[in-house]
């Protein structure tokens, strides 16, 4: 997300039109930007309403991929314990040695549970032209900065603050939940899920209503999808669980072990 969120803000804002040059101006952001006026136009002629059925039908899309990414997360975030054990068993990074036997046990370690690292970062790249072409679309395209959207002038910064706001609140509450997610929580991951909410809202003040208006769809998206795809307390609950039934397993073996001996 932090990626997907620097990348955005760094992009160009030059207006796009029908004398746009190249494959991604023209054909992409401009074509973009032309099917947003045209759901606008669907649905009633309100820009603002035409840039969240945009943005959902984009998310949705997507949404396979992000599943793809999400459940291989998943699967190789269940294995850092397993990895920090065996960096202790292999500390010496220097030693040849034992820097192979490090890298040969991680690997059977991610073929024996099926996760495969690839496969968590290659859905995000192949989601990123959709999301910046969307971006891209509701920010370059000038008709939609005439219009406005309850209280917003879509060509200005949300007077209110309340998308902005919005944004950020959604942005945190997704940054929580997927640190909850995780079997373990580091340093890292609260600077992550405090971090990233400040961010969007200051990147936020300067950027046209159109544009805050995506972002708070994108991330009320976001969090569902969290929800959907990896809910965290069900996933703790899953592990509570088996850590449980293996307590119990070892208990039994316990007593199994005594009645043999007392025989």
């Amino acid at each position: 997300m932090l990626l997907v969120a620097v990348t955005l803000a760094g992009c160009s804002n030059a207006p796009v039109d029908a004398h746009s040059t190249g494959i991604w101006e023209h054909y992409i952001v401009y074509n973009a930007g032309r099917f947003i006026v045209w759901l606008s136009d669907l649905l009633g002629g309100n820009y603002g309403v035409g840039i969240i059925a945009f943005t959902i039908i984009i998310r949705v899309l997507v949404f396979p991929l992000s599943a793809i990414s999400m459940r291989s997360m998943s699967k190789q975030s269940e294995l850092q314990p397993q990895i920090k054990a065996l960096q202790a068993k292999y500390p010496d990074k220097s030693d040849p040695d034992q820097a192979n036997k490090l890298r040969e046990e991680t690997q059977k370690l991610y073929a024996e549970s099926g996760a495969n690292p690839v496969m968590g970062c290659l859905p995000i790249a192949i989601q990123m032209p959709f999301l910046l072409a969307l971006y891209q679309a509701i920010q370059r395209t000038d008709l939609l900065s005439s219009g406005s959207f309850l209280w917003m002038s879509l060509g200005k910064p949300d007077p209110l603050y309340i998308t902005m706001i919005l944004a950020a609140i959604f942005t945190g509450l997704t940054s929580y939940m997927s640190m909850l997610a995780q079997p373990v929580q580091n340093s890292m991951n609260w600077i992550m899920t405090f971090g990233m909410p400040v961010f969007i809202f200051v990147i936020s003040l300067q950027l046209p209503s159109a544009v805050t208006l995506y972002w708070v769809v994108t991330n009320a998206f976001s969090l569902v999808q969290q929800f959907i795809l990896q809910n965290p307390f069900k996933l703790r609950a899953e592990r509570e669980a088996k850590a449980q039934a293996a307590k119990d397993k070892e208990r039994a073996k316990r007593r199994a072990i005594k009645r043999a001996t007392r025989k």
